[in-house]
């Protein structure tokens, strides 16, 4: 089995490259202009990848992933923004249904909806199974429900509305995992999402918070996501 794991940023990846090292050594290759790392993590074969910031940067090396690897699962993780007041900096976010803020295809169409997509995007059933019988909704930083994607960073009140008014249940927001997803479904692959809360858009401080935060090093998400791939 090979599981893939994807980041959007440097400092996400060199957390994941932290903890397979441990395992043992990492290969480094390049396909289509992705570095893609080999190695091992919690006894499985795994290749992790910087996708870059946005949609259309995670879509393209997502698939460039996929069809390198082929990969079992692939899971995206890293940072994202809280998107309702009952989430705090740090909490484990595993996502249950992934949806895009910024996307209308016209009158007709649902808002979210991509084209030939469905509104919301579901995660592997399988997997997400694993996540709730070794870490419960509530329990510890774990929270479990819907994220949003757009090419924003979120950072006002008024921006967080607008999703919530489209998506009352969303409790998260980044700028990849939506098209990842996509990505994903178009090429068959099951996926997972696991984020952790790095700000809170419309707290009045979040570009410090989001800066700050990286002082602390954001460990519980890849943590979380080690401890699936150890139950797998």
């Amino acid at each position: 089995m090979t599981i893939a794991i994807i980041a959007a940023m440097q400092k996400e990846l060199e957390l994941i490259l932290g903890l397979m090292r441990r395992d043992g050594d990492i290969a480094t290759e390049e396909f289509e202009g992705v570095e893609i790392h080999r190695g091992r993590l919690a006894g499985k074969d795994v290749v992790a990848a910087k996708c870059g910031i946005g949609k259309v940067n995670s879509a393209l090396r997502t698939d460039a992933v996929i069809r390198y690897c082929s990969p079992d699962l692939l899971i995206n993780s890293g940072v994202a923004g809280g998107a309702d007041a009952s989430m705090h900096i740090g909490d484990v976010l595993v996502v249950d249904g992934v949806a895009y803020h910024d996307v209308w295809c016209g009158p007709g169409t649902e808002p979210g909806a991509a084209d030939g997509y469905p509104r919301v995007l579901i995660p592997s059933g399988r997997y997400l199974a694993v996540m709730r019988a070794i870490h419960p909704d509530g329990e510890d930083c774990y929270r479990y429900g819907l994220i949003c994607s757009g090419d924003r960073f979120i950072s006002t009140p008024e921006e967080v509305e607008r999703i919530k008014s489209l998506f009352p249940e969303a409790l998260g927001c980044d700028m990849e995992s939506a098209s990842i997803a996509q990505t994903c479904i178009c090429r068959d692959v099951p996926f997972m999402v696991v984020r952790v809360m790095s700000d809170m858009p419309g707290g009045g401080e979040n570009i410090s918070e989001y800066n700050n935060f990286w002082n602390d090093a954001p460990l519980a998400t890849f943590k979380a996501v080690e401890s699936l791939i150890e139950n797998i």
